[in-house]
């Protein structure tokens, strides 16, 4: 069984600090194919401060599995490689397909960080699974 990021609501995220160790994470994720040459890929909103988005400046070495939203993972571990999105044009696309996935909920979501000043911290981290 593979990762089908379309279908699943929760990915358990786990990223690796400087010495090895795992840190997993429940997030949102969704899938972007956009017509890029280099195939698809997948996209997690987070915030910039946040430590997976440390962790992913350090290595960009990361494993996802389907899970629920307390971070249970029911599916099975692949592997894949990440970086954050810098770009403004390109941040705003990703949002745009996370919408298109999440609707109102990530809506709601991006209003209270706009209320809480957090608006700015917003991030964007872009996965490319590895193949088998």
């Amino acid at each position: 069984m593979s990762l089908d990021a379309r279908s699943e609501r929760y990915v358990s995220l786990a990223t690796f600090r400087r010495d090895g160790r795992e840190v997993r994470t429940p997030v949102w994720i969704a899938e972007d194919r956009g017509g890029r040459p280099k195939g698809t890929r997948l996209l997690v909103y987070t915030n910039k401060t946040s430590g997976k988005v440390k962790r992913v400046r350090a290595t960009k070495r990361v494993r996802l599995a389907a899970c629920d939203f307390r971070g249970k993972v029911h599916g099975d571990w692949v592997d894949g490689e990440a970086r954050l999105v810098e770009d403004p044009r390109e941040m705003e696309h990703a949002f745009s397909v996370l919408t298109q996935k999440y609707g109102w909920q990530l809506r709601a979501g991006l209003l209270l960080s706009r209320l809480s000043g957090r608006y700015s911290q917003r991030g964007i981290i872009e996965i490319r699974l590895l193949p088998r």
